[in-house]
């Protein structure tokens, strides 16, 4: 097999994925026609392999694409990645796409023992600090437990400069009613709340920024929004959530039947708390108290397994789009190298055999 595209002689990389076909970074195929082709990743061409080499390729590629759950389908097509990187273009009767908690278990669990590490980190160093000034009380100073007292306060204050450092860190950046940029902080995120489309029937976010001393809220819609949540909301749950909460977060997913049904329904059914509920009671814009009785529906009130389902949910929805937006350029390649692939192997492959395939793999009736 050719290591170079035929069309603009670029390497077509390789990949560990297929064993009998170690070349490309993107294959596609299409199993009932039994055609396999490797699309070079800088000119787009799709590289028709010879038929020696295809038919335990095409069969790898299918096997490891079903066992994929990050994957796409349109009607045509299929596009999958695999963990090893390597891309997969399946042609023929789409799978199903996949929704499943599995591919932000580690994410999430990931930052969970992290936070918990630290967590347990400092708990110790503070434990070892009282346990120095008591030694210190009872049994007198030593060089030691002075050493000990001293690590103490640096892992308070370790403590409190990363909380200081989460809320001054600029998040991003938006424009403001008069297209000014404003700047979003870690300290914003908390009020930070998701709102009816007022240009269609989605979402929207709502988030405080500041420019200078001047603070304001913000709406921002569409396409921008998406962005912009992929942003924030990993920020509400900076030390992640074990399996069971991740299931959690997936059935609220699950019971609305897609992701952004899921962001349409939380924006039009916020959960709310008293404004005494909430830890930061002093409005970040003006600076002022909430009024008695008020209540706050910002994401920052949501629950855990909440704000865990809504970065799954932007997640989702960022890469769907994305996803189609390149499946309907695959789809349109296909078309273009489905027919060259169809003239190349009626040179070779007479018509009556390919028919005979066909029939053989069920998907014609049989010849009388």
């Amino acid at each position: 097999m050719y290591s170079t595209c035929l069309f603009c002689n670029q390497s077509l990389g390789s990949n560990e994925a297929i064993e009998t076909f170690p070349i490309g970074r993107r294959l596609a195929f299409d199993q009932r026609r039994g055609r396999l082709w490797v699309v070079c990743r800088k000119c787009e061409k799709w590289n028709l392999t010879p038929l020696e080499e295809r038919w335990e390729a095409i069969e790898s590629c299918e096997r490891l694409f079903r066992d994929t759950r990050k994957r796409a389908s349109t009607d045509n097509i299929g596009l999958a990645r695999l963990a090893e990187g390597l891309e997969l273009v399946r042609i023929g009767e789409p799978q199903r796409p996949e929704f499943a908690a599995w591919r932000y278990g580690d994410q999430f669990g990931r930052r969970r023992r992290r936070g918990v590490l630290f967590a347990t980190g400092i708990g110790l160093v503070g434990l070892a600090g009282f346990a120095a000034n008591m030694g210190s009380v009872f049994f007198g100073a030593s060089g030691f437990l002075a050493a000990v007292g001293a690590v103490n306060g640096v892992a308070q204050w370790a403590w409190i400069g990363r909380n200081a450092l989460r809320n001054r860190r600029v998040l991003a950046e938006v424009d403001s009613a008069d297209g000014a940029r404003s700047v979003v902080r870690g300290r914003f995120v908390h009020w930070v709340r998701l709102i009816p489309s007022t240009i269609d029937q989605g979402w929207a976010i709502e988030v405080p920024s500041e420019k200078g001393a001047i603070k304001q809220r913000v709406v921002i819609e569409g396409e921008e929004a998406r962005r912009l949540a992929a942003k924030l909301v990993p920020k509400l749950t900076p030390d992640g959530g074990d399996a069971k909460q991740v299931r959690a977060a997936v059935m609220q997913i699950e019971a609305k039947g897609t992701p952004d049904n899921y962001l349409n329904w939380l924006a039009r059914n916020p959960k709310s708390v008293p404004h005494w509920a909430f830890s930061s009671r002093r409005d970040v814009v003006t600076g002022q108290k909430a009024k008695k009785g008020s209540r706050i529906d910002t994401l920052g009130v949501q629950g855990l397994e909440a704000k865990l389902a809504v970065e799954m949910a932007v997640n989702e929805e960022n890469e769907r789009i994305a996803l189609e937006g390149e499946l309907s350029l695959l789809e349109d390649a296909w078309k273009e190298a489905e027919e060259i692939a169809a003239i190349a192997d009626g040179l070779v492959l007479p018509r009556s055999v390919e028919h005979g395939l066909l029939e053989l793999q069920g998907k014609l009736p049989k010849s009388p």
